[in-house]
């Protein structure tokens, strides 16, 4: 292409859902529930935690920073997705587009971390429970949750200076409903070969790291759990870890899909399907996996909402 005619991309319009324009009401409405209840759901939990003594645990700690961080995971999306779905603002700025992209990435390195050490601290107390309170002091859960948010950063960081330096020319139209990674490189005009390699190297050195603590604390667990004389004492050992095992095990599958692959993506209706899945759905359904349905929550929430008010 010739250099002299190439018009920069300044800013990116977000297709969003064309081939289910004529359902557009119905996606803002029922997106705009999901996202409030989540937001909301997510509130609660934070809130019934930080409100209830009997909840100051590494456990429940460790659960009030995945709210938080599933409630900026969502809204760094669906504000936009709520937007385009009305078509008033469809056209997103570059810098505010890599922006989205760094936020999403890194909250989304953020969690698997989070994940992994709360399967270290279930490892810890259903393995070493003689030993658990004086490991899993709040100095070390601070410094675990820290280095989950930390570390999110630091993992995105370099593929998004990289992409910073690509140059856009031509085509401005992202077929997706947030800028995300592979249908951002599709537009480029510059050679991506470097950086879709180190993006299928840091998802999977991400996921990997990740996958691997919790897969080996699970297994240490499971064969505690099953010397655990009885199916009585094995269950409740093993309850505790039931939620975490199931948004595991979806947040890995949808994740490892997207981006844990050497090529950027072209099958973008597929994407844009598991992406709805993981920054929509998801942040849905893990407050109501992990806590919503955890007697300790309910009963704790219970105890708020009958305590009287201020005189």
């Amino acid at each position: 292409m010739n250099t002299s005619s190439e018009t920069l991309v300044t800013e990116f319009i977000l297709l969003g859902f064309p081939e289910l324009c004529h359902l557009q009401g119905l996606l803002f409405g029922s997106f705009l529930t999901i996202y409030v209840v989540t937001v909301l759901e997510n509130l609660v939990i934070v809130v019934t935690i930080g409100a209830s003594h009997q909840l100051h645990t590494p456990m429940y700690f460790f659960l009030a920073n995945l709210s938080v961080l599933e409630t900026l995971y969502t809204s760094v999306t669906v504000p936009k997705l709520l937007a385009v779905l009305l078509a008033q603002a469809r056209t997103i700025s570059f810098s505010g587009c890599l922006t989205q992209l760094f936020l999403f990435l890194s909250l989304g390195s953020s969690e698997c971390f989070l994940l992994a050490s709360m399967a270290c601290d279930r490892y810890l107390a259903i393995c070493h429970p003689l030993h658990y309170p004086a490991t899993m002091t709040w100095r070390l859960c601070l410094c675990l949750a820290l280095s989950a948010w930390l570390g999110g950063s630091l993992a995105s960081f370099v593929s998004i200076a990289l992409i910073s330096r690509l140059r856009f020319c031509g085509l401005n139209v992202l077929n997706h409903f947030f800028c995300d990674i592979s249908p951002l490189l599709q537009l480029s005009c510059s050679d991506t070969t470097a950086i879709e390699v180190l993006d299928f190297v840091a998802a999977l050195a991400v996921l990997a790291t990740s996958l691997l603590v919790t897969t080996v604390s699970y297994a240490h667990i499971l064969a505690t759990v099953l010397r655990i004389p009885g199916w009585a004492g094995r269950r409740k050992a093993f309850s505790t870890c039931t939620s975490h095992l199931v948004v595991v095990a979806t947040f890995y599958t949808t994740t490892i899909f997207m981006y844990a692959r050497p090529h950027a993506a072209t099958s973008f209706d597929l994407n844009k399907l598991v992406s709805v899945v993981y920054s929509v759905v998801t942040p849905l359904l893990n407050p109501i996996i992990y806590c919503l349905r955890n007697r300790d929550i309910r009963e704790a929430l219970a105890k708020l909402l009958r305590a009287p008010g201020p005189s």
